[in-house]
């Protein structure tokens, strides 16, 4: 587990080093990241405060969005964290290793911070922006195939199946949320 650290800057520092260390395959990866209840706490401020960047960073560079768009984005990203989260548990308890899940939880809600802020910045590039939501893509598919490995310590299949019905189902709940969402009343930003 990772030193305690004094602040939520040394945490998000820490779990930092720990996102980089799961996308190089480093095996020290869970030392960065802690996995107590102060951790989880920070973790979802971590979520939080990624949720405010994707809602309103575009704002904030001046991109003009339709009323409503910010509020669209916020309920997306709830519905496609807890849509994770859910099918996380659920996986993690048919395997019966639901003494991972906290883990889990833990660096995937780092990962959506820095994930956020990644895709605050793409806009800034021009063209390369395209580039880096490619390299973006590809990270969390490393990165999640990682936690598997090296923070829940999963077998290949159990992270193959964790992986798979992750993805299924935020893009089959995203899209009924879409559906919602368009066939409703525009939201207030």
């Amino acid at each position: 587990m990772a030193q305690k650290t004094a602040t939520f800057v040394d945490e998000m520092t820490s779990a930092a080093r720990g996102c980089w260390a799961l996308l190089t395959g480093n095996r020290q990866a869970a030392s960065y990241f802690d996995f107590s209840q102060r951790g989880l706490v920070s973790s979802f401020i971590a979520v939080i405060a990624g949720i405010v960047i994707a809602a309103y960073g575009p704002m904030l560079l001046g991109f003009a969005q339709s009323p409503g768009t910010a509020t669209q984005v916020v309920l997306g990203n709830i519905g496609a964290f807890a849509i994770q989260a859910l099918v996380a548990y659920l996986v993690l308890r048919q395997i019966s290793r639901l003494d991972g899940f906290i883990p889990y939880l833990v660096a995937s809600n780092w990962v959506t911070l820095l994930t956020a802020i990644a895709l605050f910045i793409a806009p800034l590039l021009g063209g390369l922006g395209v580039l880096l939501l490619v390299a973006i893509l590809v990270s969390m598919l490393v990165i999640f195939v990682n936690i598997g490995r090296l923070i829940v310590t999963l077998t290949p299949m159990q992270i193959a199946t964790l992986c798979v019905a992750q993805i299924a189902a935020v893009l089959i709940g995203l899209l009924i949320l879409s559906m919602i969402i368009v066939a409703g009343s525009p939201l207030p930003a």
